[in-house]
């Protein structure tokens, strides 16, 4: 073999190399984003949040997946499972937070349920998702206890 035809093997090597390390850190939902942490305003009150991703996809209308932190509940918000509540609150969800970058407010009393989902207030654009879903009537309030939120707080 030539020194043409090697570096060009070794140029194919090192681009399919790049692909795979960059495609998996991206698509991988489990990446841990660490001291993300801050506050914002809405309605204009102070809120602080302990975590921050990319929502990358919308399940239901209370589940989400964040990038970087896996599957999220938005805690205290339950969900009708008719139709036609079920798609409005998905359809909803999926506006608001699709493609878009999610603050989350952890419950730092219970932060994971039952089936690992992180347990969170989810803000975005200036919004309280969980608070507009129930205001809206699309939800109704879901209340557990532990929780670092009063029922209906949200």
């Amino acid at each position: 073999m030539n020194r043409k035809t090697i570096s060009s093997i070794l140029l194919i090597i090192i681009l399919a190399t790049t692909v795979l390390t960059l495609s998996s850190v991206f698509l991988n939902k489990d990446n841990t984003m660490k001291n993300q942490t801050g506050t914002l305003t809405i309605d204009n009150k102070t809120v602080q949040y302990e975590n921050m991703g990319k929502c990358i996809d919308v399940i239901d209308g209370n589940t989400i997946d964040v990038y970087g932190i896996g599957r999220v509940q938005l805690t205290q918000v339950d969900i009708p499972k008719k139709e036609p509540e079920l798609s409005n609150a998905k359809n909803f969800v999926i506006e608001k937070c699709l493609g878009k970058t999610v603050y989350l407010n952890i419950d730092d009393k219970k932060p994971k349920d039952n089936y690992d989902r992180t347990l969170a207030v989810v803000y975005v654009g200036g919004c309280d998702v969980n608070r507009e879903l129930l205001d809206s009537n699309m939800a109704k309030v879901s209340y557990f206890t532990p929780s670092e939120f009063e029922k209906g707080e949200v």
